[in-house]
């Protein structure tokens, strides 16, 4: 895909443009908890997608 520097420009601003938009604000807690429950879901859901190697360690360690 070729772009000329004026369409590289022109497409940086216009997703800037959009990053910058405020998220929408829940109008009630219990739709703002629902949100954050559909996200959790969502989140979980991708990575159970995801195949992990049994021999795969954990970046922590547990100490007694």
């Amino acid at each position: 895909m070729k772009l000329t520097r004026r369409q590289l420009a022109t497409l940086l601003a216009s997703s800037t443009a959009l990053a910058q938009a405020p998220p929408p604000v829940p109008a009630t807690p219990g739709e703002e908890l629902k949100n954050a429950r559909d996200r959790a879901k969502a989140n979980g859901e991708a990575l159970a997608r995801l195949a992990i190697p049994m021999a795969t360690e954990p970046a922590f360690q547990f100490k007694a």
